[in-house]
């Protein structure tokens, strides 16, 4: 928020969840204040029936940022989704369509069967995925084997790492805290997120729980803790704990960016610091 005010320009998340509607307190969405301060992209954008990938997001993301240069130098593009962000900066390979069917059926077997379910199914259907994939990261797995299944070869085959040409410069920032503190800021965060009502809005949306887009941290625990599988105390502690997992999960995937200029989350004047008045 403070460097779009310093840029006098527009935000546009990053982030996989916030764009769809309902899903407000668990996304940690920008108030109504903060919109109306500075204007966002993709916030509130899609029903949560609506199935948005990368893909859609490399191309509404330059649309958004089209528009924003028509009147400002510089936009702030902000969240932890990585493979959104490589999406708009590199772009993504093209990649055939793969079978709903397919991806609904997977998607239920993990749902039912776990992680382990999911690494010995790639195992058998893509060893090449299995070797170089990243084999803690469900998502990427169904993926992967979702792919393999609808295609018969591996998605490894259509990544060429080419970086496509983008008509504007890109400067990516990380910021970061001191692990015990940033654990200490999510715990406090899930707190407040039940203080402010997530029970109720996952209960809203306990109708569409078996969408992909609701199997989200924040959401998929007090879903269970609803079919009575956790107590709430025990679904509370499950999302702080699964944010934590998250949490280090991106923190690996940004490292992997030599492009990444890292900063503490305390930096004063990154517009100063970056050159960018």
């Amino acid at each position: 928020m403070q460097l779009a005010a310093q840029l006098n320009t527009a935000i546009v998340s990053a982030d996989s969840r916030q764009c769809y509607k309902g899903m407000t307190i668990g996304t940690a969405k920008p108030t109504a204040a903060e919109q109306a301060s500075i204007k966002h992209y993709f916030i509130d954008e899609f029903p949560v029936t609506e199935n948005i990938t990368a893909a859609h997001y490399e191309q509404l993301a330059l649309g958004y940022l089209d528009e924003i240069f028509q009147q400002h130098n510089a936009a702030v593009v902000c969240g932890g989704t990585g493979l959104y962000i490589k999406a708009l900066c590199d772009g993504l390979d093209d990649m055939p369509q793969v079978d709903a069917a397919i991806d609904h059926h997977v998607n239920e077997q993990y749902k039912e069967k776990g992680i382990s379910w999911l690494q010995l199914s790639i195992q058998d259907a893509d060893p090449l995925f299995f070797e170089k994939g990243e084999m803690q990261n469900p998502a990427r797995i169904i993926r992967a084997l979702v792919f393999k299944l609808s295609t018969g070869q591996s998605i490894l085959n259509y990544r060429t790492g080419e970086k496509k040409q983008r008509p504007f410069q890109v400067i990516k920032i990380g910021i970061e805290l001191p692990r015990v503190v940033l654990y200490e800021r999510i715990n406090e965060r899930v707190d407040q997120m039940m203080a402010q009502g997530l029970l109720a809005e996952v209960e809203s949306l306990y109708p569409y729980k078996a969408l992909k887009n609701l199997q989200t941290v924040g959401y998929a625990e007090l879903f269970d803790h609803m079919d009575g599988l956790y107590s709430l105390p025990e679904a509370i502690e499950k999302i702080k704990q699964n944010t934590r997992r998250y949490a280090k999960r991106q923190m690996t995937w940004f490292k992997k960016d030599t492009e990444v200029r890292w900063y503490g989350a305390n930096t004063p004047e990154l517009v100063d610091i970056l050159g960018l008045k």
